[in-house]
Parts: C-alpha cells; structure tokens; sequence
C-alpha cells in the first residue's frame, strides 16, 4: 500500500524533506565564486546536474538566495568544483552559513588555486575543475536555477585511465536525505542493447566492476 502525498497539503518544509529523500543519490556541485569586493566564496549544492552537452552547459540551484547565487549573477563567472570523498570534512564545513564577508576558503581552510578563463578560484585538491560563465537564471518561489556555459574542464591526471575519468578514483559524494551522504557502492557496467540484439534475446549483463 502506498501513501500519498499533495505538495498543496503538505508543508513545504516536510516536501522538501520527502523529495531530497527520495531523489537520490544527488550529486554535489562544489561551487566557487568571487563577490563584487573579491571574497572567495566556495560552498555545496546537492541540486546539480548537466543541461546540455552541445553547447556544454551546467546547472545547479540555489536554494534561497545564497552567496554562490549572488555572486555569479554579478560577476557572471563561477567553477564546479568536483566533490569527493576525500575531502568530505571541507565540503560539509563549507555548507556553514558564513556572512558573505566571511569567504569558505579561509574560514574553512581549503587550499585554492588559480583558474585559466575565469576569476573565481578552483578547489586546488578537488580532481575535477569545471570553469563556467553564467547563461542564465530561472527562479521558482525561493530557489533559483544557475545555468552555465562551461568554459573548460581541468582533470587531475591521477584519475584517469587512458583519458577517462575512472570513478573509483573519483571516489564522488552525493547527498541523500536528512544528514545522509553517500559515496560509491557496487559498479553496474552494462552498455545499451540495440534493437537488434534485444530481437536475440542477447541480454545477458557484464557483472559488475566492484
């Protein structure tokens, strides 16, 4: 038996606790940004995903009116940093309301270092660097979307394997629900079937990788 639940009759607050528990695992944005005065601003969002592979473009919200939000409007620039397990304890300080005169990097103590198109910082100990100039904002009630026009992609070389990035040295973070986080379990590796093979009966699955 199921139990339902109207976003019209449920409080806000109780939605959101029953969405980001069911939409999982969430990957994280790491966003850094620089405000107007040239503070570093580096911070989470579990509300993260690609838009658009061609133009390449990324997206992730904020809810309420955050510094990340703030700060790419007016500049129109900000990097995803990538988060991963190994720097678990830094993303989740980062997630602490700091005044926006009050930048992550320093208050938390993470390492930076420069980007190559854009203003903002990267995450000096994060594998994956993506540089973005702002495309666009979207609000619904009090979150907005943040739409980036990815710039650039710099990759630690000690996470890939013939070019690719290989996830179990990625190692990524994603959100679940309450305080929950989550890291890589079991790997599926199963490529698409085509129709053809489908018609065969060729199902059978790789295994897994773990």
């Amino acid at each position: 038996m199921r139990i339902d639940f109207d976003p019209e009759t449920t409080s806000s607050p109780d939605f959101y606790r029953l969405l980001t528990a069911t939409v999982v695992p969430r990957p994280i944005a790491w966003v850094s940004t620089l405000s107007a005065d040239g503070v570093a601003n580096v911070a989470p969002h579990s509300f993260y995903t690609v838009s658009s592979a061609a133009p390449p473009i990324v997206q992730f919200t904020s809810v309420g009116t955050k510094d990340s939000l703030r700060n790419a409007v007016e500049t129109g620039e900000f990097v995803v940093n990538f988060a991963s397990e190994s720097q678990f304890a830094e993303i989740n300080d980062s997630a602490t309301d700091f005044p926006p005169e009050e930048g992550e990097f320093a208050a938390v103590g993470i390492a930076q270092e420069p980007s190559a198109l854009v203003k903002p910082p990267r995450v000096a100990g994060s594998p994956v660097a993506i540089e973005c100039r702002l495309h666009s904002t979207v609000g619904f009630g009090v979150s907005t979307v943040v739409f980036g026009r990815v710039l650039r992609i710099a990759i630690d070389e000690a996470v890939l394997v013939d070019g690719h990035p290989e996830i179990t040295r990625l190692r990524p973070l994603a959100r679940l629900g309450r305080n929950e986080w989550g890291t890589v379990g079991d790997l599926l590796d199963q490529g698409r079937i085509r129709h053809a093979e489908w018609r065969e009966g060729v199902r059978t699955p790789k295994g897994d990788r773990s």
